[in-house]
């Protein structure tokens, strides 16, 4: 397989779920070294790939004044509402995308490696280079897996729809169903911290700034 074009990408950031473990709040917008979460994300993107989507389900205004374009979770055939996981996150992302690949990170890890986008797509080159097929990357480092950190190909959507359909939320097992692999990124485990607490974001908004307001 030809090395992937990084401006032949579409970047995706997963801001869609409901903030359980903060109360609720919209975490994307939570304001983070000065500016919302979510910003981060997407400057990790930005210089990368031909365009940047925000999945999100509440405060889509905001959110298109941060991205390209906003992208709300699919609804299937039989009405099932929002906040389904951040699988279906991806779904929605690869059925709004017009790429052949599209690269997806978290909106609640601010601190993602500002290369993280070449980096993915150089391990899964390196995959492909004895000619086997891969459809799916994803991070690793080094001690745990980061199924959000990803790069999929858009193909993939149809197989994912019924997946969905089946009522399977789990990333992993939809993952495992295809040609995947790891990209290693263990000389930076430090970068995939994702904040889940309000103690979190303090903590690591303090070692991200040195301690600077």
């Amino acid at each position: 397989m030809a090395e992937i074009a990084l401006h032949a990408l579409t970047g995706v950031v997963l801001a869609g779920g409901q903030g359980r473990r903060m109360g609720g709040i919209d975490k994307g917008l939570v304001d983070f070294a000065g500016a919302p979460l979510v910003t981060h994300a997407v400057g990790c993107l930005r210089p990368h790939v031909s365009e940047v989507l925000i999945n999100a389900n509440r405060h889509l205004e905001r959110y298109a004044q941060l991205s390209d374009r906003v992208v709300a979770d699919r609804m299937l055939e039989d009405g099932q509402e929002s906040y389904q996981g951040p699988l279906m996150g991806i779904y929605s992302g690869l059925c709004a995308a017009t790429t052949e690949w599209v690269v997806f990170v978290p909106c609640d890890s601010p601190a993602l490696p500002k290369d993280l986008v070449p980096r993915m797509v150089a391990g899964l080159a390196q995959k492909t280079m004895d000619g086997d097929k891969v459809d799916i990357a994803y991070a690793f480092d080094g001690e745990r897996m980061h199924p959000v950190v990803a790069i999929v190909r858009r193909e993939l959507r149809h197989d994912l729809r019924r997946a969905l359909e089946q009522g399977d939320r789990k990333i992993l097992r939809w993952y495992e169903q295809h040609a995947w692999c790891q990209v290693d990124m263990s000389d930076c485990p430090a970068a995939f911290a994702n904040l889940n607490t309000e103690e979190e974001r303090l903590a690591l908004e303090a070692a991200v700034t040195g301690g600077q307001p």
